[in-house]
C-alpha cells in the first residue's frame, strides 16, 4: 500500500496549524506563565515562549484525528495529553524528575493496553528468527519509551536541534514504513513531521532570525519521543510489514547515544542521572567554539546519514546482530570520547567548521 496522491496536504495542513497555534498562543504565554527565563545555565537572552509542544499536539492530533480516525487514536491521544499537560506544569513548576517519569510510565502503559503498541519481539538477533520477549514484553516497552522520551528531552539544549533529529527520524521512518508497504503509517507519520516543521518555522535559527521564537519546552520533548516510540514500535512490531527493531536504534542515533553513555557515567560517578550538567553533545560541540546554528546542521546530517547508511546495510541482508553490535561500537566510542572533556572538544575541534553563520548569539539549555 503506497501513498495516496494528495498526501501532502495532510502534512502542510498539520504545519500551518502548528504555526498558527504558536502564534496565537505567544501573547498569553507569559499570562499562563508558559514562559522560560533565562538563569542558570540557559544562555538564551530574553524569556521565550515555551508553547511549541502544545501547539504541535494541537497540529497533529487535530489532523490525524479529522482525516485518519482509528481504534489507535483515543490510546495515543489520552497519552499524549497526560505527557503535555505533566510537561506544562513542568514547565511551569518545575516538577521532581520522578513525577516525570511516573507520567511517561502511564503513557506508555496507555499506549500498550488501550492501543495495542508494544515490543513484543526483537527481530533476528542471535541467528534464531522472531526473538520473542514473552512476559517481558509490557516492562520492556515502558522501559524503551521512557528511555526515548528522555533521550529526546536530554538533546533539547540548542535552538532547532531536537525538532531537527525528531522531524529527520520520522521522514526517514515515513519512508522505511512506504518501503515495507505500510502506506497508512507513513501518511499518518508525515502528519507529525508536518506539525514539527510547523514548530520549527519558529525554532529554527537562520540567516534572518538569530534565536529562537519559540522553544518546545519538556512538554514538546515528551509528546515528541512519545511519537517517536509510537512510530517506531508500529512499523517493527507489525507482522505484516516487517522491519527490524534495530532500525529504531539507528534513525534516532544522537540522543539514544548521548543519552545512554551520560546515564552510565553519571550512575558510575555516584549523580542522578537526571542531574543538570554541561555533559551532552551540543555542550561539548558549543565549547569546542562551534556555533548553534552548525550544531543542528552537523547532528541533523550525521543522523540522516546514519539512517541512509542502516537502510542500506538492511537491504544488503546485514544481519541485524551486526547492526546492533555496531551501535553498542559507536556508544563505546562515544563514552571513551567523553571521558576526557579535552578530548571530545578537541575532537570537535579537528573535524568541525570552527566559524559557522551569523547565528551565535545564544544557545539554550
Amino acid at each position: 500500500m503506497g501513498l495516496p496522491d494528495n498526501f501532502l496536504w495532510p502534512p502542510a495542513l498539520a504545519a500551518l496549524l502548528t504555526a498558527a497555534a504558536l502564534l496565537l498562543l505567544k501573547p498569553v504565554a507569559a499570562r499562563l506563565h508558559l514562559l522560560d527565563h533565562p538563569q542558570g545555565r540557559k544562555d538564551h537572552a530574553q524569556p521565550t515562549p515555551v508553547t511549541g509542544g502544545l501547539a504541535m499536539a494541537v497540529g497533529s492530533m487535530t489532523i490525524v484525528g479529522l482525516l485518519q480516525p482509528g481504534s489507535g487514536l483515543l490510546a495515543f491521544v489520552l497519552a499524549a495529553t497526560l505527557l503535555v499537560v505533566v510537561g506544562l506544569m513542568d514547565d511551569i513548576h518545575d516538577l521532581r524528575w520522578w513525577w516525570r517519569i511516573l507520567a511517561q510510565a502511564v503513557a506508555a502503559l496507555l499506549m500498550v493496553q488501550l492501543g495495542g503498541v508494544r515490543i513484543e519481539q526483537l527481530g533476528q538477533l542471535v541467528g534464531v528468527s522472531g526473538t520473542g520477549l514473552g512476559v517481558l514484553s509490557v516492562p520492556f516497552t515502558v522501559f524503551a519509551t521512557i528511555g526515548i522520551i528522555n533521550a529526546v528531552n536530554m538533546v533539547d539544549g540548542v535552538d532547532g536541534l531536537a525538532g531537527s533529529l525528531v522531524l529527520a527520524a520520522l521522514v526517514m521512518l515515513a519512508a522505511a514504513g512506504l518501503y515495507a508497504g505500510n502506506g497508512m503509517l507513513a501518511e499518518r507519520t508525515l502528519i507529525l513531521a508536518g506539525a514539527v516543521a510547523g514548530f520549527l518555522a519558529w525554532n529554527l535559527r537562520h540567516p534572518w532570525r538569530k534565536r529562537a521564537k519559540v522553544f518546545m519546552g519538556n512538554a514538546g520533548s515528551a509528546f515528541l519521543g512519545l511519537v517517536i516510540a509510537w512510530v517506531s514500535f508500529r512499523l517493527t512490531q507489525n507482522p505484516g510489514h516487517p522491519v527490524s527493531p534495530v532500525l529504531a536504534l539507528w534513525l534516532l542515533p544522537i540522543p539514544i547515544m548521548d543519552c545512554l553513555v551520560l546515564i552510565a557515567r553519571r550512575l558510575r560517578d555516584g549523580r542522578s542521572p537526571f542531574a543538570a550538567g554541561r555533559d551532552h553533545i551540543h555542550h561539548f560541540m558549543i565549547d569546542a567554539g562551534i556555533t548553534p546554528g552548525w550544531v543542528t546542521f552537523w547532528l541533523t546530517g550525521v543522523s540522516l546519514l546514519c539512517g541512509l547508511l542502516i537502510g542500506l546495510a538492511m537491504r544488503a541482508n546485514v544481519s541485524t546482530l551486526v547492526l546492533l553490535l555496531a551501535f553498542v561500537a559507536l556508544c563505546v566510542f562515544w563514552y571513551w570520547l567523553t571521558a576526557r572533556r579535552e578530548r571530545v572538544i578537541g575532537f570537535f575541534r579537528h573535524t568541525h567548521p570552527q566559524n559557522g553563520p551569523a547565528l551565535e548569539d545564544d544557545m539554550i539549555d
